[in-house]
């Protein structure tokens, strides 16, 4: 057995980094000063311009949309259109710390896909790790200020759906990810998922206010733009073409501990035993899940 490479492991911290800053920019801007859907295209379009100027520097491969619209078309609806639209409706809707124990489900749901695609040979020991990293993270998060109310039910259960789409995708996509560089892959995710979210945000940009956006929001607008939405979707197909779906999910229990780290190094919040050694389990359950038989772990990344 062997561990999956390092660098999916570089690719995967600095999306998790990215991921638990998000929570709390994204809430910044909206619903005050545009609403989810509005914030939704503004990504999606942004993604597909910078996927479009910056595919040339990494890869020449052309899709041969023939072939594989279809495959295409369940990826963008599913780890673009779907996936955005619901995650930032119900996080407008809810509190972060609920959205963020909702997306503890997303690996779960990347076993079951991976098992009825049967698109990785998944063992006991990644099983074991998920319920390890789970519990970890479930104890990190601590569940004191997590509350179901008839106010964030709805924003909840939008985050729950979130959660399966991006599963789904991320189990999906596997098969193109096979055949295509990931840069060309998402490019056309993104492209494809542009003209589905469309309707949806047309309404929330024309009532949008940017006149009254101050410097700080702006900035949070950017950092999703660039950071959580470009970069990320980036690395995470570069993650799955190398690594495969399950360490991918697994990272998504990391996020409550680099969000305490954040707010560790601003001022926000300090570093106990109990969230290191909470911290320690979450580890240990995505090195379980990072184990690969040889065979396999060859496969993978040839």
């Amino acid at each position: 057995m062997r561990l999956v490479k390092g660098k999916v492991h570089l690719y995967l911290i600095v999306v998790t980094l990215i991921y638990a800053a998000t929570f709390s920019l994204a809430k910044l801007v909206m619903p005050v000063f545009i609403g989810p859907y509005g914030f939704i295209v503004l990504r999606v379009f942004a993604a597909a311009l910078l996927l479009t100027l910056t595919k040339s520097w990494f890869t020449k491969d052309k899709i041969d949309l023939k072939a594989e619209w279809k495959y295409l078309l369940v990826c963008a609806i599913f780890g673009v259109a779907a996936n955005m639209l619901m995650f930032f409706k119900g996080l407008s809707i809810t509190q972060e710390i609920n959205a963020a124990v909702m997306m503890l489900f997303t690996p779960i749901f990347v076993f079951i896909f991976s098992y009825i695609l049967k698109t990785e040979k998944l063992y006991w020991w990644n099983f074991l790790g998920i319920i390890i990293a789970a519990m970890g993270a479930a104890m990190f998060l601590g569940g004191a200020n997590f509350r179901f109310q008839s106010q964030t039910v709805i924003g909840d259960i939008f985050v729950m759906l979130n959660a399966i789409s991006y599963a789904f995708y991320l189990v999906y996509v596997k098969r193109l990810l096979q055949k295509y560089h990931p840069i060309a892959i998402t490019q056309w995710c993104f492209i494809i998922g542009l003209f589905i979210v469309l309707p949806f945000g047309l309404t929330d940009l024309k009532q949008a206010n940017f006149a009254g956006m101050s410097p700080n929001v702006w900035f949070a607008v950017l950092f999703v733009l660039i950071f959580a939405t470009f970069i990320t979707y980036v690395l995470n197909a570069l993650a799955i073409k190398e690594g495969g779906a399950g360490i991918v999910g697994s990272y998504i229990y990391l996020q409550p501990v680099m969000a305490a780290i954040i707010a560790e190094l601003l001022g926000r919040d300090h570093i106990t035993i109990k969230k290191i050694v909470f911290t320690s389990i979450v580890l240990l359950g995505v090195y379980l899940v990072s184990i690969k038989k040889d065979k396999e772990n060859a496969k993978n990344t040839a």
